[in-house]
């Protein structure tokens, strides 16, 4: 077999859908197109995580994951009532422009061109609406914490998920913190962890900002609490959950002096203080993934869990610290 013969016996081998042969009179060479990049929708620009994700994806490399994928499209709202959104969007907006992202009108027109979809809206008050249309269109979605701003809501976009049989993915990006995804989960008998709880009256107080450390807090103990009560004292408050094997671990919401992201996880065999929180690439480097497959990092049970104890954590806050049950997991997700 000569040549020419035995490279276009290779074509069918894989290559012919993404080859063109050239017979020129200088020889057969073969004409490799750059692979088609998945495209990626954002809703939401008043967050700077938009600005954070796109930066990473869109000056990425051509030959890493990242490089597979661009953000094309953002739709910039987002709240409408909340100060430090009102405030952020046009900036967000003007900036993510730099990187090439056409900013739309409606959620409709960016459905149109995307693949993939994160929503950013920081008002979690927001997201079982946008996220409706999201999953009604079967876009793949990952939703930036909180997830909303109930457990109610957060039960309803995972049923929708269900119902249009569209993947569904949220976390913080603090459950991604140094040290925590090594530990064994089996082992650990005790947690204590905190991080910035700045609160805002459009939220129940831990869905704002202190759900960065609910969400370490379950993802080192798992779903299983069933009571949890506040202790609300001035700068900061604490947040005290019992297990329903007997374990008890606590939350520390730090609103004033310094602030940092942390924790000290009890196992049976050592004490480990969690690292530094490395910003939002290992957090993109699962989302990214999730889109590839479907699959989410995290169990909906453990979200919903998150929500069930944001939720009896205000109960108890209202009630003067009084011991609040959390929704039955078997319940949970339905």
């Amino acid at each position: 077999m000569d040549r020419k013969h035995f490279l276009l016996s290779l074509l069918p081998l894989g290559l012919s859908f993404q080859t063109k042969a050239d017979f020129s009179k200088e020889g057969f060479s073969l004409i490799l197109p750059k692979l088609k990049k998945k495209k990626i929708g954002i809703i939401g620009l008043d967050s700077t995580h938009s600005i954070a994700f796109t930066k990473a994806i869109n000056m990425a490399s051509a030959d890493s994951l990242y490089g597979q994928f661009s953000v094309v499209s953002a739709y910039p709202y987002g709240s409408k009532t909340i100060a430090l959104s009102v405030e952020r969007i046009p900036k967000i907006m003007a900036e993510i422009q730099q990187y090439g992202v056409t900013v739309v009108s409606s959620i409709a027109q960016l459905l149109k061109q995307v693949d993939y979809v994160f929503l950013e809206t920081n008002d979690g008050n927001l997201h079982l609406q946008q996220a409706l249309e999201v999953l009604k269109a079967r876009k793949p979605l990952f939703i930036d914490k909180p997830i909303a701003n109930s457990y109610t809501d957060a039960l309803q976009i995972f049923e929708a998920a269900r119902k249009y049989g569209c993947p569904v993915f949220s976390s913080s990006s603090l459950r991604y913190i140094v040290g925590l995804q090594e530990l064994d989960k089996s082992k650990v008998v005790g947690a204590d962890v905190y991080s910035p709880a700045v609160t805002d009256p459009s939220h129940k107080d831990l869905y704002w900002y202190g759900i960065h450390a609910v969400e370490m807090l379950f993802a080192l103990m798992g779903p299983g609490c069933i009571t949890v009560r506040t202790v609300e004292e001035r700068g900061t408050s604490m947040y005290i959950g019992q297990w329903d094997d007997g374990r008890i671990a606590s939350v520390r919401g730090i609103r004033e002096g310094k602030d940092d992201f942390g924790g000290t996880v009890f196992l049976k065999d050592q004490i480990v203080h969690l690292g530094q929180f490395m910003g939002y690439g290992p957090l993109l480097d699962r989302i990214l993934p999730f889109f590839q497959t479907g699959q989410s990092p995290v169990d909906e049970r453990e979200t919903l869990a998150i929500c069930a104890f944001i939720d009896a954590a205000e109960e108890s806050k209202l009630n003067g610290g009084a011991p609040v049950k959390l929704q039955k997991l078997d319940k949970l997700g339905g």
